[in-house]
């Protein structure tokens, strides 16, 4: 339901037990703590996460790119965080590198949080956001084949199988991996979990647009 003149795109997320909102710099401290403290966790599928530790100032600098791509409409990059915005979760994404009206989920879930259902709720969300704010045609998830744990998430969701794409994901040893490529359609999303989610969204005003 949109309210007033709210306009896309989402810049904050509610869903029942987290909060993902579009990266500001002053979060440069929680994200540096969420991610120094779970580097090794990370890195296996990361390969980003092979630099870490990285300094403040580089995590800041980092912060105001993803900003000001997302004011740009270049990116959505988003941060997860507890219902206080205490504390960093983890970290996700609308993607936009795979054209105009696709967008790409990706996910990471800091170690002290796995296993909670946590990236599940994060994509069911994101995924509600891509088709009914943003009107794309297709989302789509790239996982590497052997990333069992990634690879349920759009399994629970309903997401298909399309395909599988060899040596496509290299891993933080810059080994290549084969990449499974799970889609939904906007034709398929009516029918899917994700078209109730229980969701808030709001704009860069704050005004609810879902």
């Amino acid at each position: 339901m949109i309210e007033g003149e709210a306009t896309r795109p989402a810049y904050r997320v509610v869903t029942p037990r987290l909060v993902i909102r579009c990266w500001d710099p002053a979060d440069g401290p929680l994200l540096k703590a969420a991610v120094d403290s779970c580097a090794s966790h990370l890195r296996p599928w990361m390969p980003w996460a092979t630099l870490e530790p990285e300094p403040l100032e580089s995590r800041i600098q980092w912060l105001r790119t993803c900003r000001g791509e997302f004011d740009l409409g270049k990116d959505y990059v988003y941060g997860i965080f507890d219902p206080a915005e205490a504390e960093v979760i983890g970290g996700t994404g609308l993607h936009t590198r795979r054209g105009p009206d696709v967008r790409e989920i990706g996910y990471w879930i800091h170690e002290r949080h796995a296993r909670k259902g946590y990236a599940t709720e994060v994509t069911d969300a994101l995924t509600r956001v891509a088709f009914e704010i943003e009107k794309v045609l297709r989302v789509e998830i790239h996982v590497a084949v052997e990333n069992a744990k990634s690879i349920g998430v759009p399994k629970k969701l309903g997401f298909r199988h399309e395909g599988t794409l060899r040596q496509r994901i290299k891993d933080a040893a810059g080994v290549l991996h084969d990449a499974m490529i799970w889609t939904m359609l906007a034709s398929e999303y009516p029918g899917s979990v994700s078209s109730s989610a229980e969701i808030e969204a709001f704009d860069v005003m704050g005004r609810r647009i879902l």
